[in-house]
């Protein structure tokens, strides 16, 4: 009898940067709910970025173009559901967001003003961004 493979799950996660200053972030319509940086799972036969930019689109109507990858997170506990790797993009995007899809809505928030609760790991991962934008350091493993 064969044993079930069990693989993680590769998801993205996009920190998109408007011209009015700030960052987007939805707030969620299925759990966990709470506020999310927007980013889901990659379709089978999709690149990352494609997925990135897809994501972005679906959840938050903004067309955005990708500056660069910023790092990947990989801890086993980051999502509930399943254990995850997400791999994180900086964007940028013109015009406000509206939140479609699986995003009740979404908003445009600045450092030391994030809504709560954040879910995943996206707090540490803002956390990591806000440090990278003030230093030009990348987190380390």
């Amino acid at each position: 009898m064969s044993k079930k493979q069990r693989n993680p799950l590769p998801t993205v996660d996009i920190i998109i940067e408007v011209a009015a200053g700030g960052i987007v972030l939805i707030e969620r319509k299925n759990p966990p709910h709470g506020w999310a940086l927007p980013g889901g799972f990659v379709d089978c036969g999709e690149s990352l970025e494609a997925a990135a930019v897809r994501e972005a689109e679906e959840e938050t109507s903004l067309t955005v173009k990708l500056i660069e990858q910023f790092y990947t997170y990989s801890d086993p506990r980051r999502d509930p559901r399943h254990h995850t790797i997400s791999t994180v993009y900086i964007a940028t995007a013109p015009g406000l967001p509206k939140g479609a899809d699986d995003a009740a809505r979404a908003d445009v928030f600045v450092a030391g003003q994030l809504p709560e609760p954040l879910v995943f790991d996206h707090r540490r991962i803002l956390s990591d961004y806000f440090n990278y934008k003030q230093t030009g350091h990348r987190p380390k493993p």
